[in-house]
């Protein structure tokens, strides 16, 4: 299945889709370390969470599909080495959407230039920081040149969309977190281990990419968005 999407596809589809009702937390804790920290959403707790946005960047690498992730360095405040979308706090008044550009323009030297957003997932309310995360999802038909930002970022990770989308990827471990054992499912790419509330994220994201396959798809609804400099 994995192997029938290009990224012509996704650019055509995925407006609609995430315009569209999207699955949720129902899927977002498929992924969640078990038992779950927290079945609250970000409607639950809004507005006293702390607010951040992170970016899903579909490119073309190979003539297939990838996203990039990060391996956050030891030097930085938040997440030390773990793997996680780039990202991080949306400063006021920028929107989601900039926000989620600038933070990856800082870590990882995007170019915005030919950047498309195609939408938002659904936010994520991470109980352990108090932040709701607001995915957004963007796509570039170039192949991005990646300066990653030696304090913030310890290693770019480019990953192709068919391996995550292969079961035989999804994998888990008990692990010990804050004193207590938990069943961790999480996404093997090489040595690397997506996990947490990226993998949270990535679960919805996938799900959604299904739908493209298994239903017809009205691309009359949505369109994606040129990401213009401010």
């Amino acid at each position: 299945m994995a192997g029938k999407f290009t990224l012509e596809l996704l650019q055509e589809s995925l407006p609609s889709l995430l315009k569209g009702e999207k699955p949720g937390l129902s899927t977002q804790l498929k992924l969640s370390p078990m038992p779950p920290p927290s079945i609250l959403t970000f409607r639950d707790v809004w507005p006293s969470c702390l607010r951040a946005a992170v970016l899903l960047l579909l490119y073309s690498r190979h003539r297939a599909p990838y996203l990039v992730f990060i391996r956050r360095s030891s030097q930085g405040n938040h997440h030390q080495n773990q793997i996680s979308f780039p990202g991080g706090q949306i400063n006021e008044p920028e929107s989601v959407e900039e926000a989620a550009i600038r933070e990856t323009q800082e870590e990882i030297g995007l170019n915005i230039d030919n950047i498309l957003v195609a939408g938002e997932l659904t936010p994520l309310y991470v109980q352990t920081s108090n932040y709701c995360i607001f995915p957004v999802v963007a796509i570039t038909r170039r192949k991005p040149v990646f300066i990653p930002n030696a304090v913030e970022v310890a290693e770019v990770i480019e990953v192709p969309l068919a391996h995550l989308m292969e079961r035989q990827n999804l994998k888990q471990e008990v692990w010990t977190l804050r004193g207590q054992e938990m069943l961790v499912p999480y996404y093997q790419y090489g040595e690397h281990k997506i996990w947490g509330a990226t993998a949270m994220i990535l679960a919805e994201f996938l799900e959604i990419l299904t739908r493209i396959i298994h239903s017809p798809i009205d691309y009359s609804q949505g369109k994606s968005r040129k990401l213009r400099k401010t």
